[in-house]
């Protein structure tokens, strides 16, 4: 069997192989495009007990096109498909077991021809470059992929970050953000419409995703020049949620302390004896940096301590710690000039995500039948495009906080500039 697929007679001789597992790879009109607003024109599908790998055409101008309810149809009689990014995959098709071979291979860049390279210089501003890509290019490119990343296929993956994470920002991504389309031209220089949208990656050194795409850095909107005045609600305002002292509060978890006040920073007030703002500054400076010598009696920090020197006698002995929650595991071959502190660090960014998509996870089955929406996350922000009529909604989302015992604090506006 030739190894393109391009109508009926052939995806059903495909079909009939009665393959069960298989590395799948999407090839979208463009990479540059944001997945939910692209389309697919190629799928690469390489049976794990086969000796090469299919291209099935959805819309090429070298071939005739399948219809894509049939190809979803094939993918679902799949009993396992592994994916080079889970998160990106579920924008162009469902499967109920797809197993991200990129949470053990991060760095991996997938490959490229020269063909791929020159076309898209010189048609910079084509949104369907792929299609004109030759086919057999797009084949070789998946064929290296698929030699080069065959030997993750076996290797275990994080549960955690396997079935929750990608589901959770995949779906944040799928809702977008109205704009302000003059504003936004104004201040980012790009005009993508009316909406725009997020693009996490969780695939960093401590697991705390960025958010960025298209050259707009969504994690680190400018609080001081007007941008976020870009960002207006589709419904009636705008609400976000902040969680307040987060890293200090996870501390206070980890460690089983209780603090007096409600207010952590007020706590902290009375320990050192200086004011609010002081404190909240000299708890940072010690969570990040260490614990100074004139704090170290006090009882949250010999608690602190305590923890972060078990914490790094585990990894020098064990080779790597695992995470709460997610039971990620930070790997001493695979990290580079570690100390004590930094450790502790990584443990808190990995506790703050992972405490957080259990928080997403909660708040996008609320979600799932109402007109608000959850459409920016940004580590101890939530930010909705909230209904004035579903009151009960933003209730019942309160009480998704009042579970992981964080406090909360509520801003509100007409756009994001609160």
């Amino acid at each position: 069997m030739f190894w393109l697929i391009e109508n009926t007679e052939q995806l059903k001789g495909f079909y009939n192989k009665g393959y069960k597992e298989a590395y799948i790879e999407i090839i979208p009109y463009s990479y540059t495009t944001h997945p939910v607003t692209t389309n697919v024109s190629l799928v690469y599908v390489h049976p794990l007990n086969a000796h090469k790998g299919y291209i099935l055409s959805i819309n090429h101008s070298e071939s005739m096109p399948l219809n894509s309810e049939y190809i979803a149809e094939l993918i679902n009689t799949y009993d396992t498909l592994y994916v080079w990014g889970k998160k990106e995959f579920l924008h162009y098709f469902v499967h109920k077991n797809l197993i991200d071979i990129s949470l053990n291979s991060p760095e991996y860049e997938l490959e490229t021809t020269k063909a791929h390279q020159i076309l898209t210089q010189r048609n910079k501003n084509k949104l369907d470059i792929n299609r004109i890509v030759p086919i057999v290019k797009h084949y070789e490119v998946c064929e290296k992929n698929y030699n080069n990343l065959k030997q993750y296929f076996n290797v275990r993956v994080n549960e955690f970050y396997n079935n929750r994470v990608p589901l959770v920002f995949n779906a944040i991504e799928r809702n977008g953000i109205q704009v302000d389309r003059k504003l936004f031209k104004e201040h980012f220089n790009q005009d993508w419409g009316n909406k725009v949208y997020t693009q996490y990656n969780y695939r960093t050194t401590t697991t705390r995703p960025s958010n960025r795409f298209g050259g707009v850095n969504f994690a680190a909107l400018n609080k001081e020049n007007g941008c976020r005045k870009s960002f207006i609600p589709k419904n009636n305002k705008f609400i976000e949620i902040d969680i307040s002292a987060y890293h200090p509060t996870l501390s206070g978890h980890l460690i089983d302390y209780k603090f007096d006040t409600i207010d952590i920073h007020e706590s902290f007030a009375k320990m050192y004896k200086v004011d609010y703002k002081k404190s909240k500054e000299l708890t940072f400076k010690q969570l990040y940096g260490g614990v100074f010598k004139q704090y170290r009696d006090l009882e949250f920090f010999q608690k602190i301590q305590k923890f972060i020197d078990t914490l790094w006698q585990d990894f020098e002995n064990k080779g790597f710690i695992e995470c709460p929650i997610s039971k990620y595991k930070f790997e001493k071959n695979k990290l580079d000039n570690m100390n004590p502190q930094k450790l502790f660090n990584y443990l808190l960014q990995n506790l703050e995500t992972s405490t957080n998509v259990c928080i997403l996870w909660d708040v996008i089955k609320i979600l799932k039948k109402t007109k608000t929406k959850l459409v920016l996350y940004t580590y101890d922000a939530f930010l909705f495009d909230y209904d004035e009529t579903e009151e009960s909604v933003l209730n019942q989302i309160k009480n998704v906080f009042k579970k992981h015992k964080l406090n909360i604090k509520i801003s509100d506006g007409s756009n994001y500039d609160f």
